[in-house]
């Protein structure tokens, strides 16, 4: 039952009788439905629909903490307080150490991180478990990619993504039946239309990857590598080259060695069949 500190997570904490309803009117998920035993993924997006904060939800007494990317604290606070305006809302930095902890024999011991649906991975706030042998930070990030979870700063930048890029809409963190939140008319477009054309996937190659780096079906680009842990990685890519590749038959390869890719176990998407006449498969809305 290995545990890691996370010293690239920080906590805010918001509390006072308007926290809960505040939130709500910001963020892709449902805050209503947070809960002190687990920890949920949502998202702040621009006005154009893409991911420029992210952070795991968990209900704490007199309000809600927020678990995102330590290097950008300080500009959440900064944004949901120009936010905040006249409601009854504290905004605070907490000084809560963030660990990961899994293993199936962790259940109960902290709170449950609902992008990991089908292996038990947890988060505790505050002092590290006891009894408890601590991992290399590496061990975690491999398990984070094998699972297909990407968090901003480590995998992507602020403003580069649109939700379901990075799989929100299979981990629990958009909402579709809430009210509204910023950028929900773009984001819900392209749920409705299934229009998002870039996705999340695993890749594996023969040997170490290379982060940036394209991911090429013949000579054409589908997509790119986000982040690596030696010879395993997230990578974006194009759903619908894709499909036009594997059309043609064409092999997919990172600096010239064959690598492969995979869907998450716990997304629900599919690649779609490649459309004719085309070369390249674009079409709809860009995502």
């Amino acid at each position: 039952m290995p545990f890691t500190p996370l010293p690239d997570r920080a906590v805010l904490m918001l509390t006072g009788p308007d926290a809960e309803d505040f939130l709500q009117g910001l963020v892709t998920a449902d805050v209503g439905a947070a809960t002190a035993g687990a920890a949920s993924p949502a998202a702040l997006l621009t006005p154009q629909g893409k991911v420029m904060f992210e952070f795991l939800i968990s209900r704490i007494d007199g309000g809600l903490r927020l678990d995102g990317p330590a290097e950008i604290r300080a500009d959440l606070k900064k944004r949901l307080t120009l936010y905040r305006l006249r409601r009854k809302v504290d905004i605070a930095e907490s000084d809560e150490t963030v660990f990961a902890l899994w293993d199936e024999d962790a259940d109960g011991k902290g709170l449950g991180d609902r992008r990991f649906p089908d292996t038990g991975v947890f988060r505790i706030y505050g002092l590290a478990p006891e009894g408890v042998a601590e991992a290399p930070a590496e061990e975690y990030r491999a398990l984070r990619m094998r699972n297909g979870v990407a968090e901003l700063g480590s995998d992507y930048g602020p403003s580069e993504m649109f939700p379901h890029d990075v799989l929100m809409d299979f981990s629990g963190g958009l909402s579709f039946k809430k009210g509204c939140f910023i950028g929900q008319e773009v984001v819900s477009r392209m749920q409705h239309r299934g229009t998002a054309r870039r996705r999340l996937m695993l890749v594996v190659g023969e040997a170490p990857l290379t982060a940036d780096a394209e991911i090429l079906a013949g000579e054409r680009s589908v997509g790119e590598i986000l982040s690596i842990e030696d010879a395993a990685g997230l990578a974006l890519v194009r759903i619908d080259k894709l499909a036009s590749a594997a059309a043609r038959g064409e092999a997919l390869t990172v600096d010239g060695m064959p690598v492969a890719l995979e869907i998450p176990a716990f997304a629900g998407y599919a690649i779609p069949e490649a459309r004719g006449g085309g070369d390249d498969g674009t079409a709809g809305d860009a995502a």
